[in-house]
């Protein structure tokens, strides 16, 4: 609020209950737990260059190593395919008619931010403004505070870059290899149907740099340039897909695609975030080990997921009870 205009009105609304979560710390936690059940093992650094169907209808997938270059093939009864956007070159490579129709739009995601501790440790909250018109839905504009490594930063963004390529290190060609005879249409279609979000992009695309201190100026008019920096975050790919028309749609959530038998799950889409991630991966096992599931994993999942099987919006007081409870466990207040 400071350097605001006293006579400017604004309007807010606070949510006290809520909390970031540092993904990198609880994947290595998960990690460290499963490394030492018998049965799993993980790789880095490995590089899934092609799959394809066995006889008795599992998969032979061609790997290679990033750093050797060397080669090998892994057999798998089951595959999951979560490699962000490069999940939806996998499935193209896999051949299964459920991929048919599938395309993807990459879109960059460019933030503004601050190290200076004397800026950071004057801001904890996440501050959303309003998305401009005809932009996705994820480019709302916010002011972030962020912990990377141990240090506290202040992020401003997304500004909206463009790349042909599917991940933040991919390749240039990811764009153009995806085009398929069966997914021209539809990116024809959503070209056609979506010219307020294309021209959204071509001015994000056009930004200068004095543009993007302008957004950030609406949140914080007293900024000082010298004090942030640009830094490219990654690559977002949104799924366009067949409609009922059988022409195009854009897809701005997650596209979960399996094969007819369940023996390979891709996960597409721009937001596989905090938000969506539990329920993407129980609806795959519903999907994919629903014998197993209805056999004897019902009663952990209970354990894990209280709530599993109910209807959190039609049961009023489950849902308090479900929030009381995670409240207290990651100690933010219950509203």
């Amino acid at each position: 609020m400071e350097g605001r205009d006293p006579g400017q009105p604004v309007a807010a609304t606070r949510m006290v209950t809520g909390s970031d979560v540092n993904y990198g710390a609880l994947t290595t936690n998960l990690l460290n737990y499963l490394r030492r059940q018998d049965g799993f093992s993980i790789e880095f650094s490995q590089a899934v260059t092609g799959l394809q169907r066995r006889a008795d209808n599992g998969w032979t997938l061609e790997v290679k190593d990033e750093k050797t270059h060397a080669k090998k093939t892994i057999g798998a009864r089951y595959v999951f395919l979560g490699a962000g956007g490069a999940a939806l070159t996998l499935l193209q490579k896999s051949g299964i008619p459920e991929a048919d129709g599938f395309a993807g739009f990459p879109v960059s995601g460019i933030w503004l931010r601050s190290g200076q501790q004397e800026i950071a440790t004057r801001h904890m909250a996440k501050v959303y403004g309003m998305a401009a018109s005809g932009s996705p839905p994820m480019s709302v504009p916010h002011l972030d505070t962020r912990y990377v490594d141990g240090k506290r930063w202040l992020l401003f963004g997304p500004f909206a870059g463009f790349s042909t390529k599917f991940l933040k290190h991919g390749s240039m060609f990811d764009l153009p290899l995806s085009l398929r005879p069966d997914n021209l249409l539809q990116l024809l279609a959503v070209a056609r149907d979506n010219l307020p979000l294309e021209a959204y992009l071509i001015g994000q695309v056009l930004q200068t740099k004095s543009h993007r201190f302008d957004a950030l100026r609406e949140f914080y008019p007293g900024v000082d340039e010298k004090d942030w920096e640009f830094d490219v975050a990654g690559q977002r790919v949104q799924i366009i897909r067949k409609d009922v028309a059988r022409t195009g749609k854009l897809e701005f959530g997650t596209e979960i695609v399996h094969s007819a038998d369940s023996t390979i799950v891709a996960l597409l889409g721009a937001s596989p975030g905090a938000s969506t991630a539990v329920w993407i991966m129980v609806h795959m096992l519903e999907t994919c080990f629903h014998k197993e599931l209805v056999g004897h994993w019902v009663p952990k999942l209970k354990e894990m997921i209280p709530s599993y099987g109910q209807d959190l919006k039609t049961d009023a007081a489950l849902v308090e009870r479900v929030r009381k409870d995670t409240a207290e466990v990651l100690g933010l207040h219950t509203v």
